[in-house]
């Protein structure tokens, strides 16, 4: 099944298909409403985009969500063994995966299952965990927060649910795998996580997309509760082809003592525009972001972070790695807000940037508002270029140019890779070589 276009009788369809109960369909629609009367972004790239032509929802209706791989199609099987997905999961305490508009496998170790975790879709959320879902979801992103966030309440489908009950830590990550193979499909995931207080949970984020000549779109939110004394890591590497618009919706809210980290890779996509955020609501809260941009020729990145201080003696840490090469550009955007409140709270942003030729470019847009006198909020910027020298002092110890300039750019990114598991740093870095 396909659907391409989007009105009001569309999301009425979806919701039908999924079979939801009538909360989940008037959400729909009010989002669909709030979509119709909300404006275009004023800021970031420029890019068109014709939601007429859109495919907002594509199924097999043979293919149901499985935790047995033999039943899962063998060339959708191959295509993803291709990826390394299927060799992932040995190093992982559970892996959901979602081809197109749906969820097509999802397992998780039983061990976890007895300690009440729940790893599932987020339709199997909705429909078998009702009171903790509704008590979070569309509360941290609102469908009337812009455009892209309303589109995503309207049609979305697929993504993941996580619940980690109180005093519960992970050994190894949760990941999920998220694929679009269709000329001018969109996908619209919904990800909703919650860290119960004196928790800790790892996830793990992979995105892909085969190269085609139509645009095509990802538009996700992501909702995540960080509860009291408990810590959430949010890692993603995506790698959509050169044609995807990326255009994500993250944020966490973070109460009393509580960590939220959020470790983000943009390698791929035509174009990026994701701002992880971080509420700091609770006394004693952090927040970190660390993302790496890599913007080649075509490619317009445009990435930071947002970190809003409430509760006293919050910390919030940004630091942004960016890479331009081949005319492509790499842009900083972010905001801190210390608020009169949050007394005695510290904020460090440090941007980067590496520039490998003369035809590409990189800006920074930084929001840093402090409003009371107790805190304190630093800012840093650089901008630069691989040095002849050094490329002189490594060539004339035996190493080519491209392995030199390989080199000095993986040392340029290695506080983003230090914070890998150690299979995804191995990833990072055979992207990277592909893309410089």
């Amino acid at each position: 099944m396909e659907i391409v276009g989007i009105d009001e009788k569309k999301v009425q369809q979806i919701s039908q298909i999924k079979a939801e109960d009538d909360w989940v369909l008037k959400y729909r629609l009010q989002s669909y409403k709030n979509f119709c009367n909300l404006d275009m972004p004023d800021f970031g790239p420029e890019y068109d985009l014709d939601f007429d032509q859109i495919i907002y929802y594509k199924n097999n209706e043979d293919e149901k969500m499985t935790s047995d791989w033999n039943q899962i199609d063998n060339d959708i099987k191959c295509e993803l063994s291709c990826l390394g997905v299927l060799e992932s999961e040995k190093h992982l305490d559970g892996m959901g995966v979602q081809y197109e508009s749906e969820v097509i496998y999802h397992n998780m170790l039983e061990e976890l299952k007895q300690k009440n975790v729940i790893f599932t879709s987020i339709e199997e959320g909705m429909k078998k965990y009702p009171d903790i879902f509704k008590k979070y979801f569309g509360k941290i992103v609102t469908n009337a927060e812009n455009k892209f966030a309303a589109l995503n309440g309207s049609v979305f489908s697929g993504g993941s649910f996580i619940y980690i009950p109180p005093h519960t830590k992970l050994d190894r990550p949760l990941q999920s795998y998220f694929r679009i193979n269709s000329r001018g499909m969109g996908q619209f995931e919904r990800t909703l996580i919650v860290v119960d207080d004196y928790s800790d949970l790892h996830y793990v984020e992979g995105c892909t997309a085969p190269m085609y000549s139509d645009s095509s779109l990802h538009a996700a939110v992501v909702e995540i509760y960080v509860g009291k004394h408990s810590k959430c890591r949010y890692s993603t590497i995506q790698n959509w082809a050169h044609n995807v618009l990326n255009l994500v919706t993250k944020r966490a809210l973070v109460e009393e003592n509580g960590t939220m980290e959020w470790i983000d890779g943009n390698i791929g996509s035509k174009v990026t525009m994701k701002y992880p955020c971080c509420v700091l609501k609770g006394d004693n809260s952090s927040g970190t972001c660390i993302t790496i941009s890599v913007a080649t020729d075509g490619q317009q990145q445009d990435s930071g972070a947002r970190m809003i201080h409430l509760g006293k003696n919050t910390k919030s840490n940004i630091i942004s790695k960016s890479i331009a090469r081949s005319g492509g550009n790499a842009s900083y955007r972010g905001k801190v807000d210390i608020k009169e409140q949050a007394f005695n709270s510290e904020a460090m942003v440090k941007c980067d940037t590496l520039i490998l030729d003369h035809n590409s470019k990189s800006d920074t847009y930084p929001t840093n508002i402090c409003r009371n006198s107790s805190s304190s909020l630093e800012h840093e910027a650089t901008v630069s270029k691989i040095s002849e020298e050094k490329l002189f002092y490594m060539m004339s110890r035996g190493i080519p140019r491209e392995k030199a300039i390989e080199l000095i750019v993986l040392g340029f990114i290695e506080r983003f890779r230090e914070e890998l598991p150690m299979e995804y740093a191995v990833e990072l870095n055979q992207l990277l070589k592909n893309n410089l």
